[in-house]
């Protein structure tokens, strides 16, 4: 199966912010025209993932936005914490 290069780059952007990178689970929900990336991080790395005011989810929202002309598809993202 192809790796897609938009969930290699959140999932690096995940790691480098997170305290816990080996936690760090970044998966695709495909869909026909959208798909969800879903982040999952540590319960202590949800704050930092999204930010103060949400201003770091954001913030990656833009880059896949960005990076998803190429493939003409649009991606969701979806952060949530390990139970």
């Amino acid at each position: 199966m192809e790796t897609n290069p938009i969930l290699e780059m959140v999932e690096a952007i995940a790691k480098s912010i997170c305290d816990k990178p080996d936690i760090v689970k970044v998966t695709e929900v495909p869909g026909s025209a959208s798909s969800i990336i879903d982040v999952r991080v540590a319960k202590e790395d949800l704050g930092k993932m999204i930010g103060k005011g949400g201003e770091t989810a954001q913030s990656i929202r833009r880059i896949i936005y960005a990076a998803s002309f190429k493939s003409k598809k649009r991606y969701n993202l979806d952060i949530t914490s390990h139970e």
